[in-house]
Order: structure tokens, then C-alpha cells, then sequence
């Protein structure tokens, strides 16, 4: 098949961006979980390294706790802000009091046979906590997670969860909790983090869990539940690392953030709306020995243009390009030959459609879990093959409608003529199919800009960083300046591959235009 030389222009220099941004790996790679405490730990471990003339690179909001113990297992992050309670419990399963409060000295025994090790206590404590409207909480008497479980008759019926989905999800969190203290209430549908106290003041739930480090309970009406029976362990904030990694230039992080001094960074960041990477900056700019102190969080938060044309959007936008154009080239290389052999052979087409149609239906999150699993690694190659997923129904069925529309005498003309098969399709059919092809290929490309947004949410970079981390923090601005550049380069796509179209439409050949006239 004879693509239009521009965009084999454009899927050759799609290759090579991704090429380039596979292989182009930092000194140190700092990941970091998907909600405001640990985005701006890890800025602070970033910028830290920078400061000391060591290339690190700071992958954010990379998911849950599976997903970034396996990223640092498998060497693709090298260190990334954790809690010692949640090493205990959920990556090293041991579920007995003692355990959950042991030292850090033993914790790094337990670490050691996985090739990792815990370091640079920071100085907090961030315990997990459940919490309620404080007018609920005072009218149904409520201040302890046992009474909650015994006013349990005397709730609305319509009593509803807003509970994270990690916490849902974690050996610590809410089945464990429930099974300790006998609570009847069901967990429901997960709620983002960065939307709990939203939901929670707007009565759409009644129960969220919480950090005790969140910016939020200074500022909200809530009543945070006591922990009477002493269920969930210290989470003191600590840098979880693989072993050969050298500890010694983070230690000037160790001890540094008192519970009082994080409560501030991420009021800064979520109350706010200044971004992360400032906000970790105002702070380590100050004296080594100084708190952090409201002067060095007190600029103005920046405006949507700002936020749009902050320094990152090339980068993003570079990132976000290279994944939708070598997804889209990868299935063009794919969907065209099994387009082909649908026409070819009518017993193919059934199976061919079903399963190509299938795969588009698969939730994205789900298939890139599942891509995870299979590839072993987070980043650029499971969402490439995600996207790769989705831009495949389109290009095949559009190049299967395209050779279906060629009338069949041409066929047997060019056939009568001595042309063999693959001649006909070459000189005759491709090119009469070529605008319904290339009508499918602009429409997997301009719905891979927006589907690879959720790249993000394992660490391959693009527009979807700044949604993910607005989504994090509650932040619509931030969100917008994510979801407006690729809105913007969706129709920029569209246009190109609209051009592109026009010319598939006038280039065919003299020959082949005049025959389908007669």
C-alpha cells in the first residue's frame, strides 16, 4: 500500500520521538503516588538531588501503592515517598500490632530479600482516619470509630461511603477495619481522594477517609473519628528505595517536615492552587535549620494562563504527541493488512470485526492494568499498546468498507488486463479505498489525543499529567490546563489528517479516476 509521503513523514518521525523518549533515562528516577502530600514529597526528593548536581526525574502521580512497589522492584523508579505502616501491612503482609509498629532497623531486615531498604524518616506521622460532617457527627453523638458502629441503627438509610479506592482496596483499610470494630456499612463506589471533602461537604456522602495531614481538616466543618481500639498503625513518612541506591544526599531531608509543617505545604498546593514543584522550592530554599513557615507558601496562586503555558507544556506536549502518532503508526501497520484479508476472505470478516470491535470495548484503566501485568513495567510501552488497542477498530473496518466500495468490474478489468491479484490492489483498489481508509485513520488519531490522557496514570507522561494532578488536589484550573491543550490538539490532528484526506481524494491516478467514471 502506497501511504501519502506526508504521513510517512509524520508516523517516521512519530517512531523516532518515541524511540528517543524510551531511551532517554535520568540518573534517578522519583515516582510518586497520585494525591497532594505525595506529589510534593516527591518534588522535595527531586529537587533535593537536583540541588546537588544529580539528575533525577520526578514520574508523578503513578497510582496506588501495587503499582509503584512493582515499578521499584523492576528497577524502572529508584525511590519514591512511602509510610512505614503501609510497608509493613501492605508490602510485606504482616498484619500483627507489634509488626505494624516495629523500627525502622527491622523494617529494613524484612525489606532486604526484595532488594529494598527505608530511609530518611521525614519527621511525620500521616495516619489514616475516618471522618464525618461535624454537625452529623454532634447530633448523632458520634466521636469514636466504635460509636459509629454502634449508632449504626440509628442512620439514615440513605448513610453513604465515599471511600478511596486504595483504601477499599488495602490490607489496612477499610475490610480490615470493618472485620476490627463490626461495621455494617458497605464501602460502596470508590471516591477519588482529591473530590472526598467536596462530596462530603455538598451531603453527596457521609463518610470519608482521610489523612491526618490533609489540608482540608483546618479548613472544613468535619469531625475526624477516633481510632479508639488503636487499629491502624504509625505511617511516618519515610523514603522506600531500592537497596544500591545511595541514601546519603536525601538525608537532608531527614527530620525536616514536621506534621504541622506538611499540613502547610499541602494547604499551599491544595488550598492554594500553587503547583507543586513551587511549593517544594519555597521550601528548601529556606535555612536548613528553619520550619517551614507561611511566608514561604504565601504567593498568589497562578491564573489558567499561566498554568497553560507553564514551562512543562512542550515537554508534555511532546510526550503526549510521540504516544498518539507510534500508537497510530504501529496500527496502521496492523489494521491495514487485516482490513485487507477481511476483503480477501469474506469468512475472516466476522471474526476479524467481532474482535477488533471487542478490544474497543475494554475499559481503558483496566486494559492498562492489564498491559502492566503482561509487559512487566509501567511508562511508555503499556499505554503505547493501549492506544495501539483503541485505534484499531476504525483503520480496519474503514480499509475493509473502502475495498468493499470498489465496484468489481475494475477488479476483473485490471485482472483481464494481466495485472496479477496484488497488482489490482496496488494500482487499483488501494487507491480507490484510500479516502474511507484515510477517514479512518484520522479518527483513531484524534481519539487517541483525548484516551491518551490516562497515560498518566502510569507514569508515560503527556497532557494527562497536569488532569491527573488537578484531579489530585481538587484543582480545575490545573485540570483545564491539561484538558485545553489536548482538546487544542485534537483539532489540530483532525485538521492535518482532514488535508491529508483531501489529497488521498485528488491523488489518484489518471487511469483509475476515468475508469470509475465510465
Amino acid at each position: 500500500m502506497r501511504l501519502p509521503p506526508a504521513l510517512l513523514r509524520l508516523l517516521l518521525l512519530a517512531w523516532l520521538c518515541a524511540a528517543g523518549l524510551a531511551q532517554a533515562a535520568p540518573a534517578l528516577q522519583v515516582g510518586s503516588k497520585r494525591f497532594t502530600e505525595s506529589y510534593l514529597l516527591g518534588e522535595l526528593v527531586t529537587q533535593t538531588l537536583a540541588g546537588q548536581g544529580i539528575a533525577a526525574e520526578h514520574r508523578q502521580g503513578l497510582g496506588n501503592t501495587a503499582i509503584l512497589a512493582a515499578a521499584l522492584r523492576q528497577g524502572q523508579i529508584d525511590v519514591y515517598p512511602e509510610y512505614t505502616g503501609t510497608i509493613v501491612r501492605e508490602l510485606l503482609h504482616r498484619e500483627s500490632p507489634a509488626d505494624a509498629q516495629a523500627p525502622l532497623e527491622r523494617i529494613n531486615a524484612w525489606l532486604a530479600p526484595l532488594g529494598l531498604k527505608a530511609g530518611v524518616p521525614l519527621g511525620f506521622n500521616n495516619s489514616y482516619a475516618l471522618a464525618m460532617r461535624e454537625a452529623d457527627a454532634a447530633r448523632l453523638g458520634i466521636a469514636t470509630i466504635s460509636e459509629l458502629a454502634a449508632r449504626a441503627p440509628a442512620l439514615e438509610p440513605g448513610f453513604k461511603l465515599g471511600l478511596s479506592h486504595e483504601f477499599i482496596a488495602r490490607a489496612d483499610g477499610w475490610p480490615a477495619l470493618q472485620r476490627a470494630y463490626g461495621l455494617p456499612q458497605k464501602a460502596g463506589a470508590g471516591l477519588d481522594h482529591g473530590l472526598a471533602y467536596q462530596a462530603l461537604a455538598s451531603g453527596e456522602v457521609d463518610l470519608i477517609d482521610v489523612y491526618t495531614t490533609d489540608a482540608q481538616l483546618a479548613r472544613q466543618p468535619v469531625r475526624v473519628l477516633r481510632d479508639d481500639r488503636g487499629f491502624f498503625p504509625r505511617y511516618d513518612a519515610v523514603l522506600l528505595m531500592r537497596s544500591g541506591v545511595d541514601e546519603r544526599p536525601l538525608q537532608r531531608l531527614a527530620g525536616r517536615l514536621p506534621e504541622a509543617a506538611m499540613i502547610r505545604l499541602n494547604a499551599a498546593a491544595e488550598l492554594e492552587g500553587r503547583p507543586f514543584a513551587e511549593v517544594a522550592r519555597g521550601f528548601l530554599q529556606q535555612a536548613a535549620s528553619a520550619p517551614a513557615s507561611a511566608a514561604a507558601v504565601a504567593d498568589a496562586a497562578p491564573g489558567l494562563t499561566a498554568r497553560l503555558l507553564a514551562p512543562d507544556l512542550a515537554r508534555l506536549l511532546g510526550q503526549h504527541l510521540a504516544l498518539v502518532l507510534a500508537s497510530l503508526a504501529l496500527a496502521v501497520a496492523v489494521a491495514v493488512p487485516l482490513g485487507i484479508a477481511a476483503h480477501r476472505l469474506p469468512r475472516l470478516a466476522g471474526p476479524v470485526m467481532a474482535g477488533v470491535g471487542l478490544l474497543q470495548t475494554l475499559p481503558s484503566l483496566a486494559l492498562l492494568a492489564f498491559l502492566i501485568a503482561l509487559v512487566g513495567r509501567i511508562g511508555f510501552v503499556p499505554a503505547l499498546l493501549a492506544l495501539f488497542v483503541y485505534a484499531l477498530l476504525p483503520i480496519v473496518r474503514n480499509t475493509h468498507a473502502g475495498l468493499q466500495a470498489v465496484p468489481d468490474g475494475l477488479r476483473q478489468a485490471a485482472l483481464a488486463l494481466g495485472l496479477t491479484r496484488g497488482q489490482a490492489l496496488r494500482s487499483i483498489e488501494l487507491p480507490l479505498a484510500l479516502p474511507t481508509l484515510m477517514a479512518g485513520v484520522k479518527t483513531a488519531a484524534v481519539t487517541n489525543v483525548g484516551t491518551a490522557t490516562v497515560a498518566a496514570f502510569v507514569g508515560a507522561g503527556g497532557l494527562g499529567e497536569r488532569i491527573v494532578a488537578g484531579l489530585a488536589v481538587n484543582d480545575t484550573t490545573l485540570m483545564l490546563a491539561g484538558a485545553l491543550p489536548a482538546a487544542a490538539l485534537a483539532v489540530v490532528v483532525q485538521a492535518v489528517f482532514d488535508g491529508l484526506e483531501r489529497w488521498s481524494r485528488g491523488a489518484r491516478p489518471a487511469g483509475v479516476a476515468t475508469a470509475q467514471q465510465r
